[in-house]
């Protein structure tokens, strides 16, 4: 296990300083708010935040005081790739491997506000955390071939997992963080003793896959909660959901505005963090870190998108996206509904999925779960994991490090 230090060179930050003192601002409708995207004064004020003032050197010795590791990690027909990962182990002899996936547009850092408090156990149960940049995402390196779907992210987090000496482990996900750690169960099934999601992908049940479920479905009526909660699926479907129409179709058009231009990936990227939370006090710092680990990441902020391509244009052997939004009957499943997630299904969606084993419905919250209400998720872990809960030392002896 090698340490991993992040140094930015002082030409980058110049070169970023530079683009950002020149950018050009287009002009926006009267009154348009967000209806349109991000705000003009919203973008241009940030964009002056990031150029004078952000301390991006300050923000990476904070990142760099966190456990930071790398090695390579090679899986079948690609080059060996180094892997970024966060790695907190517990000294509590409860604990139990947990491997933390991330998103778009999220990253590793998501995990922060939780690495202190799981190492420590409470209800019976504390968490040896590792929690990796994906490839092609922060500080991860990625390849440059085609076909690098869901199967190999799901390969890079397992073979990280069992180089660390964790054979047995469960998982916690949204975002990409849930379709990989899907495809990791399907996958290895002897290894993911447990899932735990915050984005929840389901379709009714049908009469001949889910029986029972779908009478359920049929005779009980839909909750006011499940009513909002197809409105704000509707409205992500209709109003939010061009991101992903390119980014899944021609990642590499979209990739170049993004590496060019600082203001551009801001403006990209600031979009989802508020249409995506529920209304979430965003600090500039923090809006300016998510931003600058895309800018500065090793294999740039286009390559960050083409997971998207790949996901939905997966080879033969590959897992598709459709797969890991149906039934994997091996691992048991946690699940947590957010108000203002993406796609917000009912409860018998979301028991298509799995062995369901556990289930909260929280007040609030959106996307982004474990920065926006990190108590919440970590209370999650605690009930699922912890004495009493359904899947109580599901690892068995916790490996020790």
């Amino acid at each position: 296990m090698a340490t991993y230090t992040i140094d930015v060179s002082g030409d980058k930050i110049a070169a970023l300083n530079q683009k950002l003192s020149q950018a050009t601002f287009p002009d926006e409708v009267e009154g348009a708010g967000h209806e349109y995207g991000v705000p003009l004064a919203e973008v241009r004020r940030l964009t002056k935040y990031w150029e004078t003032t952000f301390d991006w050197k300050a923000t990476e010795a904070k990142l760099n005081a966190l456990p930071n590791f790398h090695k390579p990690i090679k899986v079948d027909g690609f080059p060996e790739l180094d892997i970024h990962y966060l790695h907190q182990p517990s000294d509590s002899p409860d604990a139990i491997p947990l491997l933390f996936c991330h998103g778009w547009p999220g990253s590793y850092i998501e995990v922060t506000k939780m690495l202190g408090s799981l190492k420590h156990s409470t209800n019976g149960v504390a968490f040896h955390v590792v929690a990796p940049s994906l490839p092609n995402f922060g500080w991860s390196e990625g390849p440059k071939q085609k076909g690098f779907g869901l199967k190999q992210y799901a390969e890079v987090n397992h073979r990280l997992m069992q180089s660390l000496g964790y054979n047995k482990y469960v998982t916690q996900g949204g975002d990409w963080g849930f379709y990989i750690t899907r495809a990791m169960g399907l996958l290895h099934p002897q290894s993911v003793m447990a899932s735990h999601i915050n984005m929840i992908r389901a379709s009714p049940p049908t009469w001949t896959s889910h029986p029972l479920l779908a009478l359920q479905h049929a005779v009980q009526p839909y909750s006011e909660r499940d009513k909002k909660g197809f409105e704000r699926g509707k409205w992500f479907n209709e109003e939010g959901n061009g991101y992903r129409v390119l980014q899944c179709t021609k990642p590499q058009t979209i990739g170049y505005a993004l590496t060019d231009s600082p203001v551009g990936l801001l403006a990209w990227i600031l979009e989802k963090l508020y249409d995506w939370t529920d209304n979430y006090p965003w600090t500039d710092d923090e809006i300016l870190t998510w931003v600058s680990i895309y800018y500065f990441s090793t294999a740039g902020p286009a390559a960050s998108l083409r997971i998207y391509y790949e996901a939905v244009h997966s080879e033969l052997g590959g897992v598709s996206r459709d797969r890991t939004q149906q039934w994997i009957g091996n691992v048991k499943l946690g699940l947590c509904h957010s108000p203002r997630e993406l796609t917000v299904v009912p409860s018998t969606w979301a028991s298509t999925l799995g062995p369901v084993v556990f289930e909260s419905k929280k007040e609030k919250g959106g996307h982004f779960a474990a920065h926006e209400n990190p108590e919440e998720i970590m209370a999650d872990l605690r009930q699922m994991f912890g004495r009493g809960g359904p899947c109580y030392r599901i690892t068995g002896p916790a490996a020790k490090l």
